[in-house]
């Protein structure tokens, strides 16, 4: 047996759920041969037993069918995601974590950061949803190769769709292709819970949310709708966008969402000829914003052909092209993150009982009618616009 025959056996075992194997994903470490004996570590992603016990079954049985006679699979896995202790008002309580990606305007590559970001966290083994919210731009379907895709109906509930082990929901895949969605506040906030509530997703560890652009109706719905686990914020390193950014930040602040950093997108690029990387944006002009509102920076992504492709054709670039550099760090970001949402139910989850709205049932808190009956308060009191919204 030679080192190339135990990666050409093992090249044959994909990981579970994916239809790459352990060797492209780079899994496979330590490879120790005795003769005809073989040791072997495969560092899984997955912290579910039954991914572990699949790879150690089928690499056994390929390493003895290219000729070993002893053969030792060691698998190494994370600990298993830890349950949320969130509390508030939950109407999809079947999903332990929700994860709001928002940024200040359009334009800054929030939903390629959605996509990529749900997609590296269901190759750590996770059970991941991803909910385009971005009503009036609806452009995940195609970004995971689902354009034209409708979903199926069972009952009087939608069953998401499926691509690159994520489940995927978006008004894209429920309106006609090009139709325009012409809709008031109130009908957004609607659709908001509609998606959480009406659609059959699975128990999952983390439900990725692409929000519109800004700091509107659907961010204050979905805070007061589901308690957001953590939030990040996606910018680009010019000015103009880190002025909106910094209303996004404020945002999570006033809403009680932790922030779990900042993605700093089109943050230098890479040439596809050379791989020298030009800061022809900028780069690192997000760091004092960061220290303002005390988080980090967990990406810096740069602009690379790849992730133009793999958005146009349907196959993001975090699983199309593992071995990019925006890959690698769009699956460092998710890394992070998701040590920040542990890091956040071990301290004891989030509550969103304090964005809950205080009018009467049937007023709303936003409206003329509401701000003008609702007490003014006082500047120093947190920020809030008086109506008893939520948004303190």
């Amino acid at each position: 047996m030679t080192e190339q025959l135990v990666k050409d056996a093992l090249s044959k075992v994909t990981y579970p759920g994916f239809s790459k194997d352990i060797v492209t994903f780079g899994f496979v470490k330590n490879i120790q041969i005795d003769g005809t004996k073989v040791s072997v570590e495969v560092e899984v992603t997955s912290s579910a037993p039954e991914v572990a016990t699949e790879i150690q079954t089928n690499a056994t049985a390929e390493l003895k069918a290219a000729g070993a006679s002893e053969v030792a699979v060691n698998i190494n896995a994370p600990q298993m995601p830890r349950e949320s202790s969130s509390k508030g008002k939950n109407i999809a309580p079947h999903v332990k974590n929700f994860l709001m990606v928002s940024s200040g305007k359009g334009g800054v590559g929030k939903s390629t950061t959605s996509v990529n970001i749900a997609i590296a966290l269901a190759q750590q083994g996770l059970k991941v949803g991803l909910l385009d919210a971005d009503i009036y731009g609806p452009n995940i379907p195609r970004m995971m190769g689902l354009d034209g895709v409708k979903p199926q109906i069972e009952g009087q509930k939608v069953i998401p769709l499926q691509a690159y082990g994520v489940e995927m929901m978006s008004m894209g895949s429920l309106m006609d292709e090009g139709a325009a969605l012409i809709w008031r506040g109130a009908m957004i906030m609607k659709a908001i819970e509609q998606f959480l509530r009406d659609i059959l997703w699975s128990e999952l560890d983390c439900l990725v949310i692409d929000m519109p652009p800004g700091t509107g109706d659907a961010q204050l719905s979905l805070a007061q709708s589901v308690p957001v686990t953590a939030g990040i914020t996606v910018t680009t390193p010019q000015a103009v966008s880190l002025d909106d950014s910094r209303r996004s930040l404020d945002m999570f602040k006033k809403l009680d969402i932790p922030v779990a950093g900042i993605v700093e997108n089109m943050s230098g690029f890479i040439a596809p000829d050379t791989g020298v990387e030009y800061d022809i944006f900028g780069k690192g002009t997000t760091q004092p914003m960061a220290e303002e509102f005390d988080t980090k920076i967990i990406a810096e992504v740069p602009i690379e052909p790849s992730v133009r492709t793999g958005g146009d054709e349907g196959k993001p670039v975090t699983f199309a092209a593992p071995d990019s550099e925006s890959a690698k760090r769009f699956s460092a970001a998710a890394a992070a993150i998701w040590a920040k949402i542990e890091e956040i139910n071990a301290a004891g989850g989030v509550d969103n009982s304090a964005v809950q709205p205080n009018t009467p049932p049937g007023v709303s808190a936003c409206s003329t009618g509401g701000a003008a009956a609702a007490p003014q308060q006082p500047a120093e009191s947190g920020g809030s616009c008086g109506t008893g919204c939520g948004c303190h």
